[in-house]
This record gives C-alpha cells, sequence and structure tokens, in this order.
C-alpha cells in the first residue's frame, strides 16, 4: 500500500492510499474520494493530472486524452495509473470539484425519443420519485450524466442538454457511433417508456460565474448539448453576458436543434449564433449559404475582430478541442474550458 498525495488548483492537499493492483481514481473511490472523470478507460482526459514526484505505471491510453507532449509534461490519466511507491501529483481543479460522497443513482424513464439530424437522436428522461432526492433534475449547465441501461453492463456519459428543473426532465442528445454499444440500443430496441439509470451529475463544465468577459461557445456535433444546457440556463436568468456560439457538422443533413436555438436567441437577444457546415456540398434544394468551414475556422475569423478578450466554452471530438485551443491562444481569448467527446 502506497501513499498518494494530491494538490489542488487552490492549494488543498488530499491523501489516499493505493495498491499497485487497483488504478488511482479506484484507489481514490475506496476512500471516499471521487475526483473529477468521465470514460475511466483513457479515451476522455476528464481525469487528467500531473505527476509531480513517485513512480508510476500507466496502462493503455488514448493519445487523444493525453498527447506525447502533455505525457512528457508529467502528465497522467488517474484512471490508467498505478502507483508503485509513494507518489504526489498537482490536479488542474480546485477542491470545491472533488467530492465525499458517492455519486447519485436514480431510475428514469424515456418520455421521448427521436432523430436529431442524420447522425444523432435526442432522448429526454423523466425521473422517478425517489425517497431521497425526489423528483427535481438538480445538476450544474453544463453537467453530463452516464447512462446505465439495466441488467446489461452498458454505461455510458452523456452531456445533459436542458437547465436544471423541478420538473425531473433530463434531455440528452447523442451521436450514434457505428457498432456503439449504447448506440444500437438506442438505434434498434430503445421506446418510450424504458427504464434507464442515471449516474450523476457529474462533471466541471460549467459557467465561470465569477468572469466577466463575454462567453463564447464552440460546438461540434451533440457536442452542442452542455453548450445548451448553459445558454438556456442564461436565458432563464436574463443573463446580460455578451455570448457568441459556434455550432458546427459535417454535412447539412446533420444539423439538428435549429428550433431550440431560435427559442434561446429569443430569450437571449444578445446571443450571436454562427452554424458552420465543413462539407456543405448537397443537392441544390439543401445548398448551404451559411458558414463553409469548422467552427474553430469561424471562431478564428471572429476572433480577429473581437474587441473584447472572450472566455471559450468548447465541446466536441478532440481534433476539434485541439483546434480551438490553438485558435484561442493565437486570437488572444481569455480562458478556455474544454469538455471532449469519447466515442461511446
Amino acid at each position: 500500500m502506497f501513499k498518494v498525495e494530491l494538490l489542488t488548483r487552490d492549494g488543498a492537499a488530499i491523501a489516499f492510499d493505493a495498491e499497485p493492483s487497483e488504478n488511482l481514481l479506484a484507489a481514490a473511490e475506496r476512500a471516499n474520494i471521487y475526483l473529477p472523470s468521465s470514460c475511466r478507460e483513457g479515451a476522455c482526459g476528464a481525469c487528467r493530472v500531473t505527476h509531480a514526484s513517485g513512480d508510476i505505471e500507466l496502462d493503455a491510453y488514448s493519445s487523444a486524452a493525453l498527447s506525447d507532449a502533455e505525457r512528457a509534461a508529467g502528465g497522467i490519466l488517474l484512471c490508467r495509473a498505478h502507483a508503485h511507491g509513494d507518489v504526489a501529483l498537482h490536479a488542474p481543479f480546485d477542491a470545491a470539484s472533488i467530492g465525499f460522497a458517492p455519486t447519485p443513482q436514480r431510475r428514469a424513464t424515456i418520455v421521448d425519443i427521436g432523430p436529431a439530424g442524420a447522425r444523432a437522436m435526442r432522448i429526454v428522461l423523466q425521473y422517478e420519485e425517489d425517497p431521497e432526492f425526489g423528483r427535481a433534475a438538480q445538476f450544474v449547465a453544463g453537467q453530463f450524466g452516464e447512462l446505465e441501461i439495466p441488467e446489461s453492463g452498458i454505461r455510458r456519459s452523456y452531456s445533459l442538454a436542458n437547465a436544471p428543473n423541478w420538473d425531473g426532465k433530463l434531455e440528452f442528445l447523442i451521436r450514434l457511433q457505428p457498432g456503439g454499444a449504447f448506440s444500437t440500443y438506442l438505434r434498434e430496441r430503445a421506446s418510450i417508456g424504458d427504464a434507464l439509470i442515471v449516474h450523476g451529475p457529474k462533471g466541471q463544465f460549467t459557467l465561470d460565474e465569477a468572469s466577466l468577459a463575454p462567453r463564447w461557445f464552440v460546438a461540434g456535433g451533440t457536442g452542442l448539448a452542455p453548450a445548451l444546457s448553459m445558454l438556456r440556463h442564461m436565458a432563464e436568468l436574463a443573463d446580460p453576458c455578451p455570448a457568441r456560439l459556434f455550432f458546427g457538422v459535417n454535412r447539412v443533413d446533420e444539423l439538428f436543434a435549429l428550433d431550440a436555438l431560435e427559442e434561446i436567441r429569443a430569450a437571449l437577444p444578445q446571443l450571436a449564433v454562427t452554424i458552420c457546415v465543413w462539407a456543405p456540398e448537397t443537392p441544390p434544394e439543401t445548398r448551404w449559404r451559411g458558414f463553409a468551414g469548422t467552427p474553430a475556422e469561424a471562431l478564428a475569423q471572429s476572433l480577429a475582430n473581437a474587441s473584447e478578450r472572450p472566455d471559450i466554452y468548447v465541446c466536441g471530438p478532440p481534433a476539434l478541442i485541439t483546434a480551438v485551443e490553438t485558435v484561442a491562444l493565437a486570437g488572444g481569448a481569455g480562458a478556455t474550458y474544454a469538455e471532449r467527446f469519447s466515442a461511446a
């Protein structure tokens, strides 16, 4: 048994013991310390920290979650790391991001399901009444939940698209992955009335309420979900903060949630929306007349003409995250907050 010491961004020291046979995320949870994480399979990067000292061994992981440059700089993934001696770690998050109680698990029922463009689906769940948590859907806009198909062992993470509410409703926009276990369930078997187990809420991809900078959101595909959640939350509060959204898909027929965006714009009039289509070659009747390119390219053009340094909130596939982080750095943006998708 080895000692693990984790220093958070705001200076809090967290300690727990770890066996070489268990990864550091599991070791922390055995001590009732719930550190930020998502896929738990080395694919998303949500549990990335910096290794300061001690002997660490890493299981296999995706380079999208931890690049060679990040690994060379000391980066590790808690879900892939095993201690072989006392170790010290530095976390990129504050102590407030750490939980000290298990994540709630609640049953919910599918009350609406349907396509969202050509490659995604939208599902709406209704929480069942719970003796401990009641009926409300309590979370912070931008967080995600893990959806589990009962008695199947299939459990995947998806961002919430709606705002917290007392009705107990949860909305998800889910990209359909070819051969994906949860995607196959959605495509072939899911129907209204099905029960699912919701683990959550989880995640720290939320609004920085302390920042006075304009908020610019960049979304690739179903990465739109957390942006919708945060913008809906801003609309409910009549938040006056300047806001922009760059939403991109590969083809015109992949567009979705345009009605929802119009509803948000009506309630949040300072919001500017740029819809981007990367490969707009389509039949004449659906010819694209909007921005032709990626959301990162649209962001670069807008940053060049910006009078204020906006904070950037980006969610989507790893390639988009990397492109936006590069553009934000070169364009002089403020803070950048990112949530990577992993295939499910």
